[in-house]
């Protein structure tokens, strides 16, 4: 199949794809907003891999599936690239970075009190997070207007899909991909309505089916972490914070591998170490067993992802081509944007202290209005709270 319609000259290496996704493994503090970012600026602003258009396709796709999005989307691009190779390495030079470090610092963080810098650090990256989301949305804005169309009635659709995925990502946590389907299928209705002739099913095609309800395992040990990981990377909609209650509740009330206190430095690991937010059940996994608990969670947490793309993004191209398909990607497409902008509203209303305010200001200023980079903004952010905790700032 000619993916993207781009001769093998065109394509990156499986080396070069090996070397910019673990680059973006490496570098990709912030969680989904940052990974997004990133990838679009390799694939679509800097190489020309990817069509605008395309990519936001691949945004919209990956926002219906359970599980982590922006490693789907890490994955997805890789396989638009070389196929099943290009999403094998893909996909694990993505992972692998985050999760060597992130266990490395459990073992750490778990023996005892973790030092107060890197809280200060963690508190101080996560407060420009909510500025990286917008950001990120920001960016996805002119492509995704231009294919809704410029006549009135189109672009107030536009604006009624961006709004009512924004107040989703606000309000109704794991149901967003309700409101996702529902933006996309309106617009499927819309257009048909419009060609006066039936429906040609694209919108029921494109909208992944919702998880089922399946009575969790009573058994404690490993087959108990596999159960949380597998609800982690199968189960649960609506973005990487998502998973933070679902997994304190199982590793903190249910089964007890962590108290409170371990489990919010679980959630401090993945917020400052890069790499997507699922890693933190690689924490979740260490406190269960060790390493070997660690690898296993994540193993089980990816999997479904690469089964996702690797099952489906074969059909990806023929299904873009319906007209009903199309529909459905192009109302989904705002919904998405507005819920990746958003998500920037809970995220700021966790911030806890004073100082962490002025950051996400300063952070705001930095990517908006100067139009710098993301990584830069978290590592400035991240700074910031270190020198918080030496002046003595509250940072827990």
């Amino acid at each position: 199949m000619a993916q993207q319609g781009q001769h093998d000259a065109a394509r990156p290496s499986l080396r070069r794809i090996a070397l910019e996704w673990g680059r973006i493994g490496c570098i990709g503090f912030g969680g989904p907003p940052t990974h997004i970012a990133l990838l679009r600026g390799l694939c679509v602003e800097r190489e020309g891999w990817i069509a605008a258009a395309d990519f936001e396709d691949g945004i919209a796709a990956t926002n219906l599936l359970p599980g982590p999005a922006s490693t789907q989307l890490a994955i997805l691009t890789a396989w638009q690239l070389r196929g099943l190779p290009g999403a094998l390495v893909g996909g694990l030079c993505f992972i692998v970075p985050g999760l060597v470090l992130i266990l490395a610092l459990a073992a750490l963080f778990l023996a005892g009190s973790p030092p107060r810098w890197v809280l200060g650090a963690a508190a101080g990256a996560g407060s420009a997070v909510a500025a990286v989301a917008v950001h990120a949305a920001v960016g996805l804005v002119p492509a995704s207007r231009q294919r809704m169309g410029g006549a009135r009635a189109q672009r107030g659709r536009w604006i009624g899909y961006g709004l009512a995925g924004g107040v989703a990502a606000s309000l109704a946590g794991p149901w967003l991909v309700l409101v996702l389907i529902g933006a996309g299928l309106i617009e499927v209705a819309v257009r048909t309505a419009g060609r006066n002739r039936p429906s040609p099913g694209g919108g029921g095609r494109a909208a992944w089916p919702l998880p089922l309800a399946v009575a969790a395992p009573g058994a404690a040990g490993l087959a108990a972490l596999a159960w949380v990981a597998f609800k982690v990377g199968a189960l649960s909609y609506g973005g990487g914070f998502v998973i933070i209650p679902l997994m304190q509740s199982d590793a903190v009330h249910r089964y007890h591998w962590m108290t409170d206190a371990q489990f919010l430095n679980a959630v401090a690991l993945g917020q400052i170490t890069p790499g997507p937010v699922v890693q933190t059940v690689a924490v979740v996994g260490y406190a269960a067993a060790g390493v070997g608990g660690g690898l296993l969670a994540a193993a089980v947490a990816f999997a479904p992802s690469f089964l996702f793309v690797l099952l489906g993004g074969s059909h990806f191209d023929r299904l873009r081509a319906d007209p009903g398909v199309q529909a459905f990607l192009t109302g989904a497409g705002p919904a998405v944007i507005g819920a990746i902008a958003g998500s920037a509203i809970p995220l700021a209303l966790a911030l806890q202290h004073a100082w962490q305010y002025a950051v996400l200001a300063a952070a705001a200023v930095w990517l908006l209005a100067g139009r710098r980079g993301v990584v830069s903004a978290l590592l400035g952010a991240g700074a910031l709270g270190v020198a918080a905790s030496w002046a003595g700032w509250p940072v827990t």
